[in-house]
């Protein structure tokens, strides 16, 4: 385990990364012998710097939720990190593009809360009673750090893009909202359009079996650090479709079918 000084400074590192948009170096070739629970202490204290400095917090999201994604990086649950009000977008949004250094963006399902979520035994049946709507969203991913190491050409570990909040940068959110009974979410299918060229599909079954099943695990997951998820969260439930890189001037639409579209532009 890392001690408190070390997992200060790396959130410290992380910190300007994000404000200089430089990218630093992977945290497991510094410490190879990083753990999981190292890597979420390094996002809690890079979370207690921007609370510090007047951030505030309005969600969660969950990542890694395929099977085939957390085979690749050798781990068998999702990972999560912290949603700011500063992040979000209302549909048809132009979101400034030097806000990101290489951005790339993800279909997904957010959960608003109704009432609070806590674990340990937390189901997807007591998501489902404590959500209140749901609504298309697409999840802006960004790093702080390089996502293949420059010297060895080695990929990052899951450890690196964990204390990284889990490589999110911002959201948006649109679409039409509704009831998390009113539909079976399994089945809910999007359409990702760049620039008017399909790029990717999706049906929200990858995500777990069931959207829902992410967002107990979360709470699930959060019980160890004396913490929950609050009623008027938004959590973001897990892509659908692989990400896609976003380029200086592109404009994403996603087509939910009876559920929506949502949409924005990077100028």
């Amino acid at each position: 385990m890392l001690d408190q000084s070390t997992i200060n400074r790396l959130a410290e590192r992380l910190d300007e990364a994000e404000r200089s948009k430089r990218l630093i170096g992977m945290f497991t070739r510094e410490h190879p012998g990083m753990t999981i629970e190292d890597a979420y202490a390094i996002q809690r204290s890079w979370t207690r710097l921007q609370l510090d400095r007047g951030r505030v917090i309005r969600g969660h999201k969950i990542g890694l939720t395929s099977r085939a994604m957390q085979s690749a990086v050798g781990i068998d649950e999702p990972d999560y990190g912290v949603l700011f009000a500063d992040m979000f977008y209302p549909d048809a949004s132009t979101v400034p593009f030097d806000r990101f250094h290489a951005p790339r963006i993800e279909v997904e399902l957010a959960f608003v809360l109704k009432a609070p979520l806590r674990g340990p035994d937390c189901s997807i049946f007591d998501v489902l009673n404590a959500t209140d709507y749901v609504t298309p969203a697409l999840e802006i991913l960004e790093t702080r750090m390089h996502r293949v190491d420059p010297e060895t050409g080695q990929a990052r570990k899951v450890m690196d893009t964990i204390s990284d909040n889990a490589a999110n940068a911002a959201l948006v959110v649109g679409g039409r909202p509704f009831r998390p009974l009113e539909a079976d979410m399994r089945w809910i299918g999007a359409l990702l359009f760049r620039n008017g060229q399909i790029e990717e599909t999706g049906l929200a079954a990858a995500v777990l079996n069931h959207p829902a099943t992410g967002i107990a695990w979360l709470a699930n997951r959060l019980t160890p650090h004396d913490e929950h998820l609050a009623a008027g969260e938004i959590v973001l439930a897990g892509s659908f479709t692989r990400p896609v890189d976003i380029r200086r001037g592109d404009t994403f639409h996603a087509d939910y079918g009876a559920f929506g579209s949502v949409s924005c532009q990077f100028i």
